[in-house]
C-alpha cells in the first residue's frame, strides 16, 4: 500500500513537472515574444514601441536612444535596421483604399471612420531606401477570425489610427543634425615631383673662367 501512494505522489509530481515546463515552452514560443526579442537583437537595445501582426510574423518596433526602427519576418528571425529619419511616411490600407496616412512635411489625414473594413487591414510603412523602400504589416485578414490574440477589424484600425499619431509626433521631433567628416590636412608633396630649387655656389667653388664672367658683367664705377 505505502508502495502504491508512493507510486501516486511520484506520478503527480512528475504530470505538474511537465505541465510547467510545457507551459513554459508554450509561453517562450509565442508569436508576439519571439518577435519582440529579435526586434531587441535587430536594434541591439530595448524597445520604446513595437506592433506586431500576428500570424503574419512580422513585426517593427523603435528604439529612441540609438534613434533607429527595425523591422522583421519570420517571427523575428531576420529582419532590417533604418535610421529613424529614414521613415518617411505610413499609411492605412482597407480594403485596397488608403483612409489614413501621414507623411513628412505633410499633415496627417486622419481614418475617418474606424470600421467597416471587410477583407483587409494593413499599416504600410514608407522608407527612404532604394531596395525596401516599404514594410507592409497585416493587422487582420478574414482568415484571422477565431485565432487567439489576433485583431478584429474595427480593433485592427483603432490600433493602425493610434499609429499614425505616433508617427506623426515622431516627424515632429528635431532631427539631430549628421556628423560631419573629420577634415584632413592636405598629404605633403612627393619628393619625387617636387620642384628643385638650385642653391647658390660658394665664390671658393666657381672655376676662373666663371668667376672672370662675374667680374665682366657689373657695371663699371
Amino acid at each position: 500500500m505505502n508502495e502504491l501512494v508512493r507510486l501516486l505522489v511520484l506520478l503527480g509530481v512528475a504530470g505538474i513537472v511537465v505541465t510547467v515546463i510545457g507551459a513554459v515552452a508554450i509561453w517562450h514560443a509565442d508569436e508576439g515574444r519571439r518577435i519582440r526579442r529579435g526586434l531587441k537583437v535587430i536594434l541591439k537595445g530595448d524597445l520604446h514601441g513595437y506592433l506586431v501582426a500576428r500570424g503574419r510574423g512580422r513585426g517593427m518596433g523603435f528604439n529612441f536612444t540609438s534613434n533607429h526602427i527595425a523591422v522583421a519576418w519570420d517571427q523575428g528571425a531576420w529582419g532590417l535596421i533604418y535610421r529613424l529619419d529614414e521613415l518617411i511616411g505610413a499609411e492605412v490600407i482597407a480594403d485596397g483604399m488608403v483612409v489614413g496616412r501621414v507623411h513628412r512635411g505633410e499633415s496627417r489625414r486622419a481614418l475617418d471612420s474606424l470600421g467597416g473594413a471587410e477583407q483587409r487591414v494593413t499599416l504600410r510603412l514608407v522608407f527612404d531606401d532604394v531596395t525596401h523602400p516599404e514594410f507592409v504589416l497585416d493587422l487582420w485578414l478574414p482568415a484571422d477570425e477565431g485565432r487567439r490574440a489576433a485583431f478584429a477589424p474595427d480593433e485592427a484600425l483603432e490600433e493602425c489610427n493610434r499609429w499614425l499619431a505616433r508617427i506623426e509626433a515622431l516627424f515632429r521631433r528635431p532631427v539631430a543634425p549628421k556628423p560631419r567628416p573629420p577634415q584632413t590636412a592636405p598629404p605633403p608633396p612627393d619628393v619625387a615631383t617636387a620642384p628643385v630649387i638650385a642653391e647658390p655656389r660658394p665664390a671658393e667653388d666657381l672655376t676662373e673662367t666663371e668667376a672672370l664672367e662675374d667680374q665682366d658683367d657689373e657695371a663699371p664705377f
